[in-house]
């Protein structure tokens, strides 16, 4: 890939470039009531509620996130509170980056532009993005969208505001299933798969592997 310079870097947002803690807020409200195998089961449940809210209609995410956490403990017979779904969406704009994310995109921000699409709400992103280190050029949610990964209606969104195709850009995320096989789908052939242990490897969906974004510069010769 070091040989394609692309318009636009894109990036998922949160889990790839953000520390997406949803595993360490499910500990924190429920771990005492839940042992290891059955916290293990239930941050696996609510991971996969959480991709089942998004795929339908675009919701607000205070919504997406409460049906997911209320469907969770349903399925693990906890005591569901709706306060508890509160504090879970009022902690993701506190996140900040996984170590590895400052420096390495700031030194691929000097060659390419940098643009987030992101399943966020416009209230939540700005303050995940300033602790990014690196200047994007735009920051797309999932809000302005009307639509949320992995449908394609984001991606589109995006290649209208940027007023490219999917042969112009690399885009890259730790997930298959929230953005590289849509990405696939739609002709982005230029992909990187930041592996993150979320999710395990597909080479049939065609990409660079990195460990974390200190590996990106090199991805382009950087």
């Amino acid at each position: 890939m070091s040989a394609f310079k692309p318009k636009y870097v894109t990036f998922d947002c949160h889990g790839t470039l953000i520390y997406f803690a949803m595993a360490d807020a499910a500990r924190t409200l429920y771990g005492e009531r839940l042992n290891e195998p059955r916290m293990q089961q239930f941050i696996a449940d609510f991971a996969a509620y959480r991709l089942d809210e998004v795929l339908g209609d675009w919701k607000p995410y205070e919504e997406g996130g409460y049906n997911a956490l209320a469907r969770t403990c349903r399925r693990n017979d906890v005591a569901f509170r709706p306060e508890d779904a509160r504090w879970v969406y009022e902690q993701v704009p506190t996140w900040g980056p996984h170590p590895d994310v400052p420096a390495g995109l700031a030194k691929v921000a000097k060659e390419i532009p940098l643009v987030i699409l992101s399943n966020a709400m416009d209230a939540q992103i700005p303050s995940n993005v300033a602790r990014l280190g690196a200047p994007f050029h735009a920051v797309y949610t999932a809000e302005q969208a009307g639509a949320y990964k992995p449908r394609f209606k984001a991606f589109e969104y995006m290649f209208d505001m940027l007023g490219c195709g999917p042969e112009d850009i690399v885009h890259c995320s730790s997930s298959f299933r929230y953005d590289l096989m849509s990405a696939h789908d739609l002709g982005i052939r230029h992909k990187v798969w930041v592996n993150r242990g979320h999710e395990p490897a597909n080479p049939y969906y065609g990409y660079v592997e990195i460990k974390d974004i200190s590996g990106l510069p090199g991805v382009f010769g950087l």
